[in-house]
């Protein structure tokens, strides 16, 4: 099976629905000016001035399609939304706290308990922060070849490159190649990092559009060595800010022979049959069948030359612990749309999962099984709906058989009051196991090993939100959790995983505001949390703030667009969770508070036509701030650092 879908994966016969809808704001550049020209985009000149090979190309003819086939486009502009992406993950990172080296993995500050995934997530959760999803993959559709790369220094040694290439060889037929790659020795001792996402992407249509098809491979390779934190001798030693101690190689860590890896490979394949397509824009009916087809294959590894006291007793020396997944995926779905009735569609699915280890471990206490495979058939289905001012939205899906008895239903509904200001509610509930490493683990330390027969997760969800550019974007987050799952340490001070017993209850209000003032601007971000939880497992700062102050201006006769200005993140103290290595997962701790220390970043951005440069002092106050910052406890966060990359598009 494997081989057939990798053969009709390089077989042309993929494209992109170049249906979606194309947002209004993202169809005009700072100016406000709607249909620019390619060239009069990028150089700020008049098209008739520009010397480019495709003059008659616009900038809105660079399609991004998303896996639920929405429709943007390439964005060369410069702005602080883009600072808060030009990271590791090219993603807003305000809710996470990463690590002192790039790549190794992030805390979370903040919660999104809405879910639709009927089926178990694998082991090692912190090390997926990098790993590309299906959502994580884009489709193009491209008047001329297009190159993106995007490249930031990293931490002694090393750098980080993220680049792809697209190209469409005829109106129907798209293709491209990515790779992301990293490589960062670190500060401290034994924390390099290596990894790399391989993406190929490509799309096909036939010309009267009734056939259409997205595939992707994705190969992707995520290594870490691991040093377990600083010992606790050593932290008064990193609290001190004793200038010897400032070089963070000489800090003593718990182990300096440790690595850990995901590896994953993806063959993914999308495509629809239109039985009934719309011929122009009031058309009542369009009816088309949808087959989606997916397999992935992915392993975690921990190795250790000897083991170690700070994870218990083992029943070997050397250490080597490998888990694997494979899931094998079929979805059939019937599309219909109707002007009056509105877009549904009907799906059933079915799932082969393949989770565990080479070997069954019988233990005093009883046999632990090797194995969790077996079948599972699903069916759902969703709405849309334009009512008015009012947009509709509801989704469902349920396990009919199989092991795993989940569930879940979503409804959205938003209003647009005025053309600024719109409002919106939703609603989610989910029955969900947890993941599999919480069911069944196995190791070659004695403590690491359980099987498990935990109760679903129970979740309720309701959102409501404001989005307003001269009010605020307000969101209201309240969820109510039963029968939560963690890990944490047991009477004998191992991680192990549990179930807790009372109900949570989680509020999340966030707010964002920006202010301008001449050539000053003023971004605020501002999220409230509070936690009901009688067993204080589910832990969260109460405040998390960014506040960005900046000045923006055209410079050398308009040649050069410049950004530079202050950031501020804090987040109030609170019982961070520790992160533990060999299960590369983090855990509920309640014996210290970690946070309220602020981090300053200082930046200057610019944008040199379609090149974006990025230069920051981060975390330039720490030398006066005191030395108590860190990331998970025994894990100190970044100390004062300059790095400077750049994104840099070429349109040929």
């Amino acid at each position: 099976m494997l081989c057939f879908l990798f053969c009709l994966m390089v077989s042309p016969v993929f494209s992109q629905r170049n249906s979606g809808t194309i947002s209004k704001e993202m169809n005009k550049n700072n100016s406000g000016i709607e249909n620019d020209t390619l060239s009069s985009r990028l150089s700020g000149k008049s098209t008739s001035n520009a010397k480019i090979k495709n003059k008659d190309a616009k900038i809105e003819q660079y399609l991004i399609i998303s896996h639920l086939k929405d429709t943007t486009f390439v964005d060369t502009t410069l702005s602080i939304k883009k600072e808060y992406k030009f990271n590791y993950l090219r993603k807003d990172n305000i809710e996470l706290m990463p690590f002192s080296n790039i790549g190794q993995t992030y805390n979370t500050l903040a919660y999104n308990f809405s879910n639709q995934n009927l089926m178990p997530l694998f082991a090692a959760r912190a090390r997926h922060f990098n790993y590309m999803e299906i959502e994580d993959i884009k489709y193009y559709h491209v008047p001329t070849p297009l190159t993106e790369l995007f490249y930031k220094s990293a931490f002694e040694q090393g750098q980080l490159l993220d680049a792809f290439f697209t190209v469409n060889t005829s109106k129907q037929l798209n293709f491209g190649i990515g790779y992301k790659g990293l490589r960062s020795l670190g500060k401290y001792q034994n924390i390099l990092t290596s990894t790399g996402n391989f993406r190929f992407f490509t799309s096909y249509k036939t010309k009267n559009n009734r056939y259409v098809a997205n595939g992707h491979i994705v190969m992707q390779d995520l290594y870490n060595q691991e040093n377990g934190g600083l010992q606790n001798t050593s932290v008064p030693f990193f609290e001190s800010g004793v200038e010897e101690f400032l070089d963070r190689g000489v800090l003593d860590v718990n182990f300096e022979n440790a690595d850990n890896n995901l590896e994953g490979r993806r063959f993914h394949l999308d495509h629809w049959f239109n039985i009934i397509k719309s011929q122009d824009s009031v058309s009542n009916n369009k009816l088309n069948i949808e087959h989606v087809i997916s397999f992935e294959d992915k392993y975690y590894e921990f190795n250790q030359t000897t083991n170690n006291a700070y994870f218990g007793d083992a029943y070997v020396n050397r250490i080597k612990d490998k888990v694997t997944l494979e899931n094998f995926y079929n979805r059939l779905q019937l599309n219909y749309e109707n002007n009056i009735l509105g877009a549904l569609s009907f799906h059933a699915a079915h799932n082969n999962y393949n989770y565990g280890y080479n070997k069954v471990l019988n233990l005093q206490a009883g046999t632990i099984t090797n194995r969790i495979k077996g079948d599972i058939i699903s069916v759902g289905g969703s709405y849309k709906k334009q009512l008015g001012g009012f947009n509709l939205e509801g989704a469902l899906g349920l396990n009919v058989s199989g092991d795993f008895e989940r569930n879940f239903i979503t409804g959205k509904a938003s209003y647009k009051i005025t053309d600024d200001i719109e409002l919106g509610a939703e609603i989610n509930h989910s029955s969900k196991a947890p993941n599999y490493n919480m069911m069944l683990f196995h190791s070659d330390y004695v403590n690491y090993n359980w099987q498990t027969q935990f109760n679903n997760t129970e979740t309720q969800n309701l959102k409501f939100s404001l989005k307003s550019n001269s009010i605020a974007h307000v969101e209201v987050d309240i969820s109510n959790i039963n029968d939560y799952t963690y890990f944490a340490r047991d009477a004998d001070s191992m991680i192990k995983p549990f179930q807790s017993d009372k109900a949570i209850t989680y509020l999340k209000v966030k707010a964002q505001r920006e202010f301008k003032y001449w050539k000053l601007a003023l971004d605020n971000t501002i999220i409230y949390q509070n936690v009901q939880d009688e067993n204080t497992v589910l832990n969260v700062p109460q405040i998390i703030t960014r506040n960005t102050l900046y000045y923006s201006d055209h410079v050398f006769k308009r040649a050069m667009f410049l950004q530079t200005g202050i950031t501020f993140n804090y987040f109030s103290e609170y019982y961070m969770n520790g992160y533990d290595p060999l299960l590369a997962e983090f855990y509920t701790q309640t014996n210290r508070k970690f946070g309220g220390f602020p981090r300053f970043d200082f930046f200057v951005n610019a944008k040199v036509r379609q090149t974006r440069i990025y230069l920051k002092a981060e975390h330039f106050n720490s030398a006066w701030t005191g030395y108590k910052y860190y990331s998970a406890p025994n894990y100190p966060y970044r100390d004062f650092t300059v790095r400077f990359g750049l994104v840099w598009n070429f349109f040929l």
